[in-house]
């Protein structure tokens, strides 16, 4: 939201804060600015110009666009359907920028937006595929065509310099605020990785930049320098904190603080297991270590996950919901199915649900590479653990497999067998080598 709030305000502020003014596209629109204008009153004009955009995407653009992708489909012309979201896309681009005077990238973007609300959205993501892929090459090949290789030579300190504020200074800024919320040293440090390196975005607001003489040109090799050495040493951050993660996830249990028990209360019915107050989020401490044995661990409780959670409670087997959406958690609560707060893939959350104790592992989350993490613990745990997981393409199925998972089952591949049935009137012999 910052960098679409930049990409807003520069051409608009560029002749306020000494830049050149654009002539086209921007200004020159029905709500052109002022020139008279001080730099609050062009803020305030921007803003206003942007909301205005926003009110008309939300009240026209909401209805008209789903109902024109909803006609283009029912020709059935899968060129068509094609050509309209690439019309949308580009249509209100420009009739933002010519109306509005906001940014194409802008307008692009709420185009988007709008279009994800149509049942058509995924449709249009897929049909749209290969014109983002060749965008995207070309985008990158330009930008590889504006940085200049020798300034890596003429400009080693400078490059250095930038590259010090993008890796060190971003990252301890972000760890500074994410320690100052409270959380885990080592979610601080994954955060701060994570955000040590500048994208795309900082390509588009160094080529703006330049363009309203706001930017130097080789203020903009600094930037693309930067960028892309950040890119490149990122991975090795990411396996640095990998290799300090034990250490401090042992610092952390030294230092911790015992957590206060807290009351448990009864049981409402015959059976019922009392919610062990494992809904304490898992920054807030560890949480509670459930009591049950031979029991299944359910980790994720949306559309699969919920549809598993009636069928073992009706079948009245022991199993906890490992979660960490608290609408969710409290919905589990009241049911009377006990909960463990916060992501499995945390290890002090996944040890609250006893794996050690457990005879099962249900992995209902759709994230492969979280749920490949939760095997391998698991496994650690328990290697007698029946784990069953789910996947959504072969080459996830081999993974989770691969990291120790039993049974892993492709949603598509189930559909496929239900509907081979129903033709054949008999369960498909040879529908099962994958799924099992």
């Amino acid at each position: 939201l910052a960098m679409v709030l930049a990409l807003v305000l520069l051409p608009a502020l560029a002749g306020v804060l000494g830049g050149q003014e654009q002539a086209d596209t921007h200004a020159s629109g029905l709500l052109s600015l002022p020139a008279s204008y001080g730099i609050w009153g062009v803020v305030g004009i921007t803003l206003a110009k942007v909301a205005a955009f926003v009110v008309v995407m939300l009240v026209v653009g909401r209805r008209v666009i789903p109902w024109i992708l909803h006609y283009v489909a029912h020709t059935g012309s899968r060129e068509l359907f094609r050509l309209a979201v690439l019309a949308i896309a580009l249509g209100v681009a420009f009739g933002a920028a010519k109306l509005f005077g906001v940014s194409l990238a802008l307008g692009a973007f709420f185009a988007g937006m709008i279009m994800s609300e149509s049942e058509l959205s995924h449709r249009a993501a897929e049909e749209s595929l290969p014109l983002r892929d060749a965008f995207s090459v070309l985008f990158f090949v330009s930008v590889g065509m504006l940085f200049d290789p020798f300034s890596l030579i003429s400009n080693g300190w400078p490059i250095l310099a930038t590259l010090a504020i993008i890796v060190i200074g971003k990252s301890l800024a972000a760890f500074v605020i994410v320690v100052a919320f409270g959380y885990p040293l080592a979610t601080a440090l994954m955060i701060s990785a994570s955000l040590a390196q500048i994208g795309e975005f900082s390509f588009i607001l160094a080529e703006l930049g330049v363009g309203l003489k706001l930017l130097p040109e080789q203020g903009r090799d600094l930037i693309l320098a930067g960028a892309i050495l950040s890119i490149v040493l990122n991975p090795l951050m990411f396996l640095a904190i990998d290799w300090m993660k034990p250490w401090l996830e042992a610092r952390a249990a030294r230092t911790a603080p015992p957590a206060e028990a807290k009351p448990v209360g009864p049981a409402t019915e015959p059976g019922q297991v009392a919610s062990v107050a494992a809904t304490t989020k898992a920054e807030d401490g560890p949480p509670p270590r459930t009591t049950l044995a031979n029991h299944a661990i359910l980790i994720g409780y949306g559309r699969v996950g919920s549809l598993v959670g009636a069928a073992l409670k009706q079948a009245s087997l022991p199993f906890l919901v490992v979660e960490d959406a608290d609408k969710t958690l409290a919905k589990l609560k009241a049911d009377g199915i006990e909960t463990v707060s916060g992501n499995a893939a945390n290890a002090e959350v996944f040890a609250a649900a006893n794996p050690e104790g457990a005879v099962r592992l249900i992995l209902a989350i759709p994230n492969a590479f979280e749920a490949g993490q939760i095997v391998l613990r698991a496994r650690a745990a328990n290697p007698g653990i029946n784990v069953i997981a789910r996947a959504h393409s072969d080459a996830e199925v081999e993974h989770l497999k691969g990291l120790g998972a039993d049974t892993v089952i492709m949603g598509e591949r189930e559909i496929a067998r239900g509907i081979v049935e129903e033709v054949l009137g008999h369960k498909p012999e040879a529908a099962e080598p994958s799924a099992a």
